[in-house]
């Protein structure tokens, strides 16, 4: 029997030296309907004015009382945005896309497994108005239809505090 769709995300803090700071392991996170209609209007062929499959991640702050009362699970059927109004938004020229063999190399020719690495450097978030060190407790994977932001995946995870000074690299595998 084939695997439903499901995705898995690993988050790993880098010094300035490049030595690991912090290391979640790789974690299951949740696929939302609204990757089913996004996968649905590309297989269709849905005209569309936008460039199509995923366009960007988001990264947001959450609700700070997430760090002593964890919430419900969100309900796939109906998460379309992250909680976060104003997320830091990672392009999609700026991430990396690649296919992945079973055996998790990677592969020229399309495959059932994409990996997408979005990579925070030093001195990233930036902008007006945020705060040092970032907290992170969302995320979540978004394409456009029709102008439309579509999410794909969605994760709340324990705070991480994204200073300055480290790195973040996080991977985010889609098994189709």
């Amino acid at each position: 029997m084939s695997e439903l769709i499901k995705g898995i995300y690993r988050d790993r803090l880098l010094g300035a030296d490049g030595a690991g700071v912090f290391d979640s392991g790789w974690r299951s996170n949740m696929i939302v309907m609204r990757c089913r209609v996004l996968i649905a209007g590309l297989l269709r062929g849905e005209e569309t004015e936008t460039p199509l499959g995923i366009q960007s991640l988001k990264l947001g702050r959450g609700v700070p009382s997430w760090d002593t009362s964890p919430p419900a699970s969100p309900d796939p059927e109906t998460m379309t945005q992250l909680v976060d109004n104003t997320p830091y938004v990672i392009p999609r020229s700026s991430l990396v896309l690649r296919y992945l063999t079973k055996s998790n190399e990677v592969s020229n020719a399309p495959t059932n497994r994409l990996e997408v690495i979005a990579t925070l450097g030093p001195g990233e978030p930036s902008g007006p108005n945020v705060p040092s060190p970032y907290p992170l407790r969302e995320f979540g994977l978004f394409g456009k239809l029709n102008n439309t932001d579509y999410m794909i995946d969605y994760i709340r995870h324990p705070l991480i505090e994204k200073d300055s000074a480290v790195t973040l690299e996080r991977r985010v595998q889609l098994i189709f």
